[in-house]
């Protein structure tokens, strides 16, 4: 595919905002790329098929319907196989990015390693997928549920670059601080094209993670101590696996009165723009 396209996921229309927000982030986003002159394509599973850049409609069916399969590599061949509607993780969303020749993605928050995982080894595809995708991403660093400081030793282990936007810390998702320092940092997307130019002429199959601080952040004291809140709660109620992070998330939206809500929405939309600037700054370049 041609021209300056910013990819973007779709599990967060299925499984990551409440309706009818889901349907609202993903237009606004979509919206957001065409606004800055780019071409938005939103990816995800429709009929047993793959669609690079999904209709209205097929967006529409992502944001209501029960049964969309959440799908990461591993889950493609037997999801298309069943014909069951699919939305992409990040990962799966790098692959098949990659695999179109889309550079330049944007998303919320990357997966990683998840708290406790010397116990549970509980670490994101995304990880392994980012290693492996020649593909730019832009998010608000990772989902601020996970232990932060040992996704980025994994992100490091596994030679992934990870550059502040206009930040030289990483985000935590909410909050603009981590209290974890980045080595690179780029302030516009000329610079950030450069980086990905001089990574793809190392011959490095890595993807490149560009961290942009959310506009409409919180406290970061305030979030953590919501964070362990949520915690401690799955953790009474025994909930596990796949079902952690969504509770995690509600109870998040919940316990702040919406603002965590407000704060995901503005900083998707915020991604997929300075997404769409990267994708025509590397179109040009």
């Amino acid at each position: 595919m041609g021209g300056a396209i910013a990819a973007l996921e779709s599990t967060v229309i299925a499984h990551g905002l409440p309706r009818p927000h889901n349907l609202e982030a993903a237009l606004a986003m979509e919206a957001a790329v065409r606004e800055e002159g780019a071409t938005p394509a939103t990816i995800g599973l429709v009929s047993g098929h793959i669609v690079v850049g999904l209709s209205r409609g097929e967006i529409e069916l992502l944001a209501n319907s029960e049964n969309v399969a959440k799908v990461s590599r591993r889950d493609f061949s037997a999801v298309l196989a069943g014909g069951r509607p699919g939305a992409t993780t990040v990962a799966g969303t790098l692959a098949v990015a990659a695999a179109a020749g889309i550079r330049v993605m944007a998303t919320g928050g990357i997966g990683g390693v998840h708290r406790g995982a010397e116990q549970t080894f509980d670490i994101s595809a995304d990880i392994t997928e980012l290693a492996h995708s020649p593909v730019a991403i832009v998010c608000s660093g990772a989902k601020v549920i996970l232990d932060l400081p040992r996704t980025l030793e994994v992100l490091e282990t596994a030679g992934v670059p990870v550059v502040g936007y206009r930040t030289s810390e990483f985000p935590a998702f909410y909050s603009r601080t981590s209290g974890l320092p980045l080595e690179h940092r780029v302030d516009d997307p000329a610079a950030a094209v450069r980086i990905i130019k001089s990574q793809r002429e190392l011959g490095f199959e890595q993807a490149v993670v560009f961290c942009n601080p959310p506009a409409k952040a919180m406290d970061e004291h305030e979030v953590s101590t919501l964070v362990e809140e949520a915690l401690r709660s799955a953790a009474e109620q025994g909930i596990s696996g796949k079902a952690v992070t969504p509770y995690l998330l509600d109870h998040l939206a919940r316990a702040s009165q919406g603002r965590t809500l407000e704060t995901n929405v503005a900083l998707l939309v915020d991604n997929a723009r300075v997404a769409a600037r990267i994708a025509l700054a590397l179109r040009g370049a």
